[in-house]
């Protein structure tokens, strides 16, 4: 095994290192920006957990993996804030705002190839099935913002097609990090498909935690502007689960409290905070909250059937621990 020390060190190292061609930095500074802001490094952490398991040091390959995880991430946040018309993005403008549509439609691209090139350095005896799980994960996400898109002009999703959607947007990309650091450690499909499902769960906790977030965290912590789902009227779990159990009368005022106009800064935190009435009134909050700790439960199971020591089932649960229970 791998210290987890040790996976904080090299995962410190695989972006103090990255870089990107320097021309046209039009081009280029958007990507050395979405790097430098930093985050959880959720995916890469994940990977490199995962390898850290069953192997004693890390190669370039998997961590040049864990690399392009974190960059088709960025990626996937350059050209979601722009959907969303998002300011900030971990307590920094977005791309979008710092330039523009354009550059971030543009350097949003090329930072989706980037990701390949790196997947590219992986050992040619794993790169087939390293390949091919990504690539059908990246296409997954992109299915996933579709779905996000389409739930905004309807008044109602069912919670059924809300989890389909998450699964797609948030957790395949969490699940595709974990298989891709077994498959790296040399491990057989099988086990490499019950990481894949622990990966799948957790990331649907931490999408249902995202969500909470947006409604219930604080700015200073989240690292962007508390709100920007009920503004945008985005499906969260939270939206789903309030339609979900609210009789008429409360829907209609849930209803209304959408509606409201946000043209002016005041506007937006009267419907935020509408919104937010309505939630507070059905106990949303604490319904979210159990259904991160089911999810998280559930997916802490689905490594039962593999043959883990105690110390290895203890560093994937400090894992887990620290994706559901974050602040930010």
């Amino acid at each position: 095994m791998i210290a987890a020390s040790q996976i904080e060190e090299s995962l410190r190292e695989v972006f103090a290192r990255m870089t990107f061609a320097d021309h046209p930095a039009g081009l280029y500074d958007p990507l050395r920006y979405m790097i430098a802001l930093g985050g959880k490094r959720v995916r890469p952490r994940l990977c490199l957990t995962v390898y850290a398991l069953f192997e004693d040091r890390f190669t370039e390959g998997v961590l040049s993996a864990a690399g392009a995880l974190e960059v088709f991430h960025s990626f996937t946040l350059i050209h979601d804030d722009m959907m969303d018309k998002a300011d900030i993005r971990r307590g920094k403008p977005t791309v979008c705002r710092k330039w523009d549509d354009n550059t971030a439609i543009l350097s949003g691209d090329v930072m989706s190839i980037d990701s390949y090139h790196r997947l590219s350095k992986v050992p040619a005896s794993v790169l087939p099935q390293v390949l091919s799980l990504f690539s059908k994960t990246a296409a997954q996400v992109c299915e996933g913002q579709q779905y996000d898109m389409e739930f905004e002009r309807m008044e109602r999703v069912p919670m059924e097609d809300y989890i389909r959607m998450i699964g797609l947007k948030t957790a395949v990309l969490i699940a595709c990090s974990a298989k891709m650091g077994a498959l790296l450690a040399g491990r057989d499909e099988n086990e490499a498909d019950a990481f894949y499902r622990f990966g799948y769960d957790l990331g649907l906790a931490f999408q249902i935690a995202d969500d909470w977030l947006d409604t219930y965290g604080d700015v200073h912590v989240f690292g962007k502007a508390v709100g920007g789902d009920i503004l945008n009227n985005k499906k969260t779990w939270l939206l789903t689960k309030a339609m979900e159990t609210a009789d008429e009368k409360t829907r209609q005022s849930l209803l209304e409290a959408m509606s409201l106009p946000t043209g002016t800064e005041e506007q937006k935190q009267a419907k935020i905070a509408a919104v937010k009435a309505v939630y507070d009134r059905l106990g949303i909050s604490g319904l979210a909250c159990a259904e991160m700790a089911r999810y998280h439960a559930r997916a802490l199971g689905q490594t039962d059937g593999l043959k883990l020591s105690g110390l290895q089932r203890e560093m994937l649960s400090r894992y887990a621990a620290q994706l559901t229970g974050r602040k930010k």
